[in-house]
């Protein structure tokens, strides 16, 4: 199988799974969304370690504590995605899906926001009207749930934040999240204990199987971390943003077929307009990246240069 085709296996099996995980957290529910998060950590961070075992990849993280303006920034991608996860274990779990679908439907067009006022990136104009329609959507959607929907914005600008922090990081996915475990396990463990000492902890009592599906919230985080990791070293990232659409679909029609949300006409509408800036967002993303890698093929094509006595200088190129 070409390297192309296992890529974009890879990386649907890992927005599959993404996706899937939202018929995971109800499993958990007799926890609050902070019990889950710092369970989360834990097994999250045990499973990346014997991963890291498995493979003897150690050698990056003695360098990572001798540079402790990236730990600040790890540390604050961490909590960061701690929010957002929380964020979206909470609207699952109080049977508000459609707006965790929602949140991840207009996270690449937040992502653009943050490119812009943190980055110094332009906007195209397609990106310009998909911002605008998304924004239109917030607002035609704040009235059909009788308020804004904070829930879908913060996860929307969580996820963004944390993308943005992951770009100035530039570690790969399992060791960005052995970091950021790492530097959340004592709290983590420590609010897990102080919850059991309390009496306010699930972790044991309720039943093997919670304690279990608790337990395996670890797996659940990393395995689709590692299909995403294996993806984004085969195939460009503009297939990866078209496949990671699959998670919101999944979550709308889940909240919509399985959950039994209610989505009276103006949700309709709504989503139908955040559908219609992300075809705008997608269709430019495309056209731009088939532009790119035209100009990229015509200078690799171009003719060598000619020295001043008018002769051709010879080329570098080994296929040549």
């Amino acid at each position: 199988m070409p390297e192309s085709d296992r890529g974009v296996l890879l990386g649907a099996g890992a927005y599959l799974m993404w996706g899937l995980s939202t018929l995971y957290w109800p499993l958990v529910s007799a926890a609050g969304a902070s019990e889950v998060i710092a369970h989360r950590m834990v097994w999250s961070l045990l499973t990346v370690l014997a991963l890291l075992a498995l493979r003897s990849h150690w050698r990056w993280l003695l360098p990572l504590l001798r540079r402790p303006r990236r730990l600040a920034m790890l540390a604050g991608a961490a909590a960061v995605i701690s929010v957002n996860w929380g964020l979206f274990v909470y609207t699952v779990n109080s049977g508000q899906t459609s707006q965790a679908a929602l949140g991840y439907f207009i996270n690449p067009l937040v992502s653009v926001l943050v490119g812009v006022l943190f980055f110094a990136e332009r906007l195209r104009r397609a990106q310009v009207a998909a911002v605008v329609l998304g924004a239109a959507a917030v607002a035609v959607l704040s009235v059909a749930y009788g308020g804004v929907p904070w829930l879908s914005l913060g996860m929307a600008f969580s996820f963004a934040t944390y993308g943005a922090l992951k770009k100035l990081i530039g570690l790969d996915g399992v060791e960005s999240l052995t970091a950021e475990t790492l530097l959340l396990f004592l709290p983590a463990s420590g609010y897990i204990l102080f919850l059991q000492a309390t009496g306010a902890g699930t972790f044991v009592g309720v039943s093997p199987w919670h304690t279990a599906a608790l337990v395996g919230s670890g797996v659940v985080t990393a395995l689709p971390l590692l299909a995403f990791g294996a993806a984004a070293s085969r195939i460009p990232l503009s297939m990866l943003g078209l496949l990671q659409f699959i998670v919101p679909v999944m979550q709308f029609l889940f909240a919509w077929l399985l959950f039994n949300e209610q989505m009276p006409p103006s949700r309709w509408f709504g989503f139908g307009i955040v559908w219609c800036a992300l075809v705008v967002f997608v269709t430019d993303m495309l056209r731009h990246n088939a532009g790119a890698q035209r100009a990229a093929g015509g200078r690799r094509g171009a003719a060598p240069p000619e020295r001043p006595d008018g002769a051709v200088e010879p080329t570098t190129d080994p296929k040549a």
